[in-house]
């Protein structure tokens, strides 16, 4: 039909059409809407309101899935091979070891779909239609192209529109554009096709809030065809990022697959070039593969990553997806909205100028606490006349009201004039003052550019007309002017103006106001009684000011390597002002980039002017996406904060997307990794904090992971080399690298923050988990450990002792090496007595656990008989813990020569 060919190929040009040729074309009605019976064949045409969600995997493909690893690959066919050649126990204990990995990756990933699905729940919004010439309300999902909506102050726009009829109509469009004021809509008006999506004023968009007046529309587009389902389309073509440290466990993952093929493939030619027993070289190749597999590294990162994930929560960071908490202490950029997030989103005046004089008001936000001061020092309201009747304008020439909800202050209405009643209040007009009551209003309109009120002040008197509104509006009506005094003198529009442009430059937004006379018996107001001989009252500059935590938490970033930058909507000068308020460029005024300039960069002049900027203003949704990339591309990891639907699409494509949780929408909270249930910036510093914990407690982990697979390896291989007897078998190394990480390695993910850990700069993105220092430690350990069970294992055999019972000597000296090395690993840097032998109660739970479990596999008889071990001497033991005492040592001895190494560098650099 028509109309379905019209929406799908002019969804974007109804902006440019007069309010009756969109009527015509959607054979709509301004007065009686669409019938019943063609709104019910439209929805089943286009489908209801809604946006289309993305289809997730089934349970059973997610449990699947979590065996798509090269390392659990092996473990599987090592499994299979043992089963079908040796011993089904042993290859149902391999395959045990597979499945538990696969079971706690499963269980994650289903806890993370689950709270997906629980912040996306969203109560069912309804609209007000006309429809067979009734008013009526209907689920916003049933609403269709053509449909004739009405608007009215508190209303969420339901879908897009083309307005036909407006009163006063404002819609607070920050969701979507990012602007922070609302927007006054006009309906009369066919704007160019190239006008930007924040200036359209003859359009209502989904998403969007009336603040104020009523309004009335023609639906356009529903769905995924509004703008908010385009920005929906955006998030579902950004790609989902790895995280630094799944990147390079991938890497690892990877090289450590060949590395273990090769050696378990050279095992065996060396065992078959030997002439051993094919099948006694299989399973040594076997051991060897089962060895180096680093089984329960996936499960202590999964419960690291877990825990930091609480820890996160009890400082008002909720995670949504796990490994967004160790990306958060990688980041190297937060590209951060200004309005609501940087921001208190509640419009502020900051300055006044009234009777040639300029004053200052404390206090920030809807709340009425503070004073008006003049050079620093509060002022008497009664001895500075033109202040007071520049603020009385103000609080009289206004359709808002101040409200207290739950000890919070808000406004119901617009936040311009809401920023102007808090102003009086700080002078004390509500209190001192006996308001004139109102008689007529005319309304503010965008094509005059101002406001205007009539009041009574008393029985025959004169009325009074109080009028605000842009500065250029307000001057050309004006004669006179109030001075310090309260007289009236000639109005002096050069110094006016040279008032006005020194507060913009500070990024205020400047209203003026007048005030003029009507004879006394008026009872109505119209443009022409405002056109002239009025007396300018002064200027009120406001802000929606910077949150102060903020700039503590953004100082706090910067000094921990991190750069923060501002992406807005919002005017150019305005966002420079807050930048350097806030002081992200050192506290001078930082140059800004906008979205037109953007628009005339090539990827790679933007990737390099992406660099360089701090502040990127009146920025579309695309342009945000395309500052993330740009900035990734150079190798950074992008922290993106916001909480308009606009920010979705760069929160989706962010390495971690952080939503607001309290002023938040849907759109942006179901893009994000992570939501701030609090909306403060500074909770983002103290997340970042966490992070970093988290990858320094990850690091410990696979530090101390490693050797024990590195020597098991040594052990197989130097077995074979000499052709001796396996002092391990396989089950029992599946026994030691599950049991030590269950029970000790998720002590070391219970470690608290070492000091300093937000002073040193972030991790390069492309630096190796392990550092040489760090690889160095591990070789040394994995050879101690590798020298220590060989030679107890042949001391054993040489002594008389059977093979299950060298074998078990062999297991325990691993053990415990793994024991005394975990006490090294608490702090890569210092000693466990420094950073406080009780400081984790975990680590005595994990050593009772270990040591338990331990004698088990000794001494009792049916473990025994499972992983072939056997009942060892007390001089065995001795012989035993004499290896770990000496690995314990030398390695403490060896962060003591490189702390001492650091601190004569560090003085020969001072």
């Amino acid at each position: 039909m028509k109309t379905e060919t019209l929406v799908q190929r002019t969804d974007n040009v109804w902006h440019t059409l007069p309010p009756n040729d969109v009527i015509v074309r959607f054979e709509s009605d301004e007065r009686f809407g669409l019938t019943t019976a063609e709104a019910e064949q439209r929805l089943k045409r286009y489908g209801p309101n809604v946006i289309t969600a993305k289809r997730g995997k089934s349970p059973l493909v997610r449990f699947l899935l979590q065996f798509h690893n090269p390392l659990l690959y092996i473990l599987l066919i090592a499994s299979v091979i043992t089963f079908v050649l040796k011993d089904p126990v042993d290859a149902a204990i391999i395959f045990g070891a597979v499945l538990v990995n696969v079971i706690l990756g499963y269980i994650q990933e289903s806890r993370a779909e689950q709270a997906i699905e629980a912040l996306a729940r969203t109560m069912t919004m309804e609209a007000t239609v006309v429809r067979d010439g009734k008013t009526i309300r209907i689920p916003a999902a049933s609403l269709v192209p053509g449909d004739l909506v009405l608007l009215q102050s508190g209303d969420k726009v339901p879908a897009d529109m083309r307005l036909i009829r407006t009163r006063d109509l404002q819609i607070a469009e920050a969701a979507l554009t990012g602007e922070s004021v609302p927007v006054t809509k006009q309906a009369q008006a066919a704007l160019d096709p190239d006008t930007t999506l924040a200036d359209r004023v003859t359009m209502a968009y989904a998403s969007t809030l009336v603040t104020y007046g009523q309004g009335a529309g023609i639906v356009v587009a529903t769905g995924d065809r509004t703008e908010v389902g385009r920005i929906s389309q955006l998030i579902a073509t950004a790609h989902d990022l790895q995280t630094p440290l799944t990147r390079k466990i991938a890497h690892f993952s990877r090289l450590l697959l060949f590395v273990i093929l090769g050696l378990a493939a050279a095992t065996f030619v060396i065992g078959a070039f030997r002439n051993q027993p094919l099948l006694d070289t299989l399973m040594a190749a076997i051991a060897l593969a089962v060895s180096a597999i680093p089984e329960g590294l996936p499960a202590a990162v999964t419960v690291t990553l877990a825990i930091g994930v609480t820890r996160m929560a009890r400082r008002r960071a909720i995670i949504r997806k796990l490994p967004a908490v160790e990306t958060l202490g990688s980041t190297t950029v937060i590209c951060s909205d200004k309005t609501g997030t940087l921001t208190q989103n509640q419009m502020t005046v900051q300055r006044i100028v009234a009777g040639g004089e300029q004053y200052e008001t404390t206090g920030t936000g809807y709340q009425p606490e503070g004073d008006i001061r003049r050079n620093g020092t509060p002022i008497d309201l009664e001895s500075h006349i033109a202040l007071a009747e520049c603020l009385r304008a103000g609080l009289l020439c206004n359709d808002s009201e101040l409200i207290e909800k739950d000890g919070r202050w808000d406004v119901r209405g617009d936040p311009t004039e809401g920023a102007l009643i808090v102003a009086a209040h700080k002078a004390g007009i509500p209190r001192h003052d006996r308001l004139p009551p109102r008689i007529d209003a005319i309304p503010f309109e965008s094509q005059h550019q101002y406001m205007a009120t009539l009041h009574d002040a008393g029985p025959d008197r004169e009325r009074i007309v109080y009028m605000k509104g842009s500065v250029e509006a307000i001057l050309s009506r004006c004669d006179t002017m109030l001075d310090a005094a309260g007289r009236l003198v000639p109005c002096d529009a050069d110094a006016i103006h040279r008032a006005t442009n020194k507060l913009a430059a500070e990024g205020l937004r400047m209203l003026a106001f007048a005030r003029g006379c009507m004879p006394a018996g008026t009872t109505s107001l119209d443009h022409a009684d405002v056109a002239s001989g009025l007396t300018f009252l002064g200027l009120q500059g406001m802000v929606d000011p910077p949150r102060p935590e903020a700039i503590t938490a953004v100082r706090a970033c910067q000094q921990a390597g991190i750069r923060v930058k501002m992406i807005t909507g919002d005017h150019a000068l305005t966002a420079a002002a807050i930048a350097e308020q806030i002081g992200l460029n050192g506290g001078r005024r930082p140059s800004v980039l906008t979205g037109r300039e953007i628009e005339q960069l090539s990827d790679e002049e933007f990737a390099d002017a992406a660099e360089r900027t701090t502040v990127f203003a009146r920025v579309t949704p695309e342009q945000k996406l395309r500052l993330v990339e740009a900035l990734q591309s150079r190798g950074h990891i992008v922290a993106m904060t916001g909480d308009g639907v606009n920010d979705a699409p760069a929160l989706k494509q962010a390495d971690i997307g952080v939503a607001m949780g309290l002023t938040g929408t849907d759109v942006a909270r179901e893009a994000a990794d992570m939501v701030l249930t609090d909306d403060n910036f500074a909770t983002i510093e103290a997340a970042v904090e966490e992070g970093r914990g988290v990858f320094d407690n990850l690091t410990k982990i696979i530090v101390w992971t490693l050797p024990t697979n590195i020597g098991e390896g040594l052990v197989i291989l130097a077995a074979v080399l000499i052709g001796s007897a396996l002092p391990v078998l396989p089950v029992q190394i599946l026994w030691i690298n599950m049991v030590t990480v269950a029970a000790l390695g998720l002590v070391l993910a219970a470690e608290g923050k070492e000091p300093g850990i937000m002073k040193r700069p972030p991790r390069k993105p492309d630096a190796p988990i392990l550092d040489v220092t760090l690889i160095w430690r591990t070789l040394a350990v994995g050879v101690l450990i590798m020298i220590g069970a060989f030679a107890l294992f042949e001391w054993e055999v040489q002594s008389g002792a059977g093979l299950a019972e060298a074998r078990t000597v062999a297991v325990n000296v691993i053990v415990m090496i793994e024991v005394f090395y975990l006490l090294n690993c608490r702090s890569l840097t210092h000693s466990m007595f420094q950073i406080g032998v009780f400081s984790n109660r975990w680590l005595f739970v994990g050593l009772g656990i270990i040591i338990l479990l331990q004698l088990g596999f000794t001494y009792l008889p049916w473990m025994n008989q499972i992983l072939n071990s056997a009942p060892i001497s007390l001089e065995a033991w001795g012989r035993i813990l004499i290896v770990p005492i000496i690995g314990y040592i030398l390695i403490e001895l060896e962060k003591w020569l490189r702390r001492q190494y650091a601190g004569e560098r560090h003085a020969l650099a001072i």
